[in-house]
């Protein structure tokens, strides 16, 4: 497949690069691209999106931390697909299901997200979609430091109890898979936003 990839030079970009090159995919221009991916920042990532589908291209998106209404409005309107993930990880996106299996049990928590001091927003959107899934409001409590990538803990408090899930990726690498995997089902899904890798698994 032909990839026009927005922050190719970021972090996330310089190992994504590589590894879709090593499946087979062409990084290209926009002009000639077949999907775009954006991991780029969020003051940038709704203005590459809109001029993708503007081309007639469909995007994966990897940058959280910006309002994708616009994105979702515009998609539809071009009849073409969008797919955003919080996180790419199929084991975050595990940690993710085995929070809300748990959230049934022991509905007091609270979420700590550990990023790299590089990260521009706060929380992270896994920190926000994991909250999501309990009900009320669930305390996040973010840390930005030098030498992390991505870890995540959920802490489930009872009365006597403590139940912790936790992920950490510790290289950006974890996120390839997943990205493989919506680029190979973009093109299946419906006009307009999909939202999280659980949608795929």
């Amino acid at each position: 497949m032909k990839i026009c990839l927005y922050g190719r030079s970021g972090k996330v970009g310089r190992v994504l690069e590589p590894a879709l090159v090593a499946q087979g995919h062409e990084i290209v221009e926009l002009a000639q691209a077949e999907a775009a991916v954006d991991f780029t920042a969020p003051d940038a990532v709704v203005d590459n999106v809109l001029q993708a589908l503007d081309a007639g291209v469909p995007c994966v998106i990897g940058t959280s931390g910006a309002d994708l209404g616009t994105v979702d409005a515009r998609a539809r309107e071009r009849g073409l697909p969008v797919f955003f993930a919080p996180n790419f990880a199929v084991g975050a996106v595990l940690m993710m299901r085995l929070a809300a299996e748990a959230a049934a049990f022991l509905p007091r928590a609270e979420i700590v997200e550990l990023h790299n001091e590089a990260k521009q927003d706060a929380p992270s959107g896994t920190a926000r979609a994991t909250a999501a899934l309990f009900p009320g409001d669930v305390p996040i409590h973010s840390v930005r430091l030098p030498g992390l990538v991505a870890h995540q803990e959920v802490l489930l408090g009872g009365e006597g109890q403590l139940l912790t899930i936790r992920h950490d990726a510790f290289s950006r690498e974890a996120y390839v898979p997943g990205v493989l995997l919506a680029l190979e089902r973009l093109r299946t899904l419906p006009p307009g936003l999909t939202v999280g890798l659980d949608a795929l698994l």
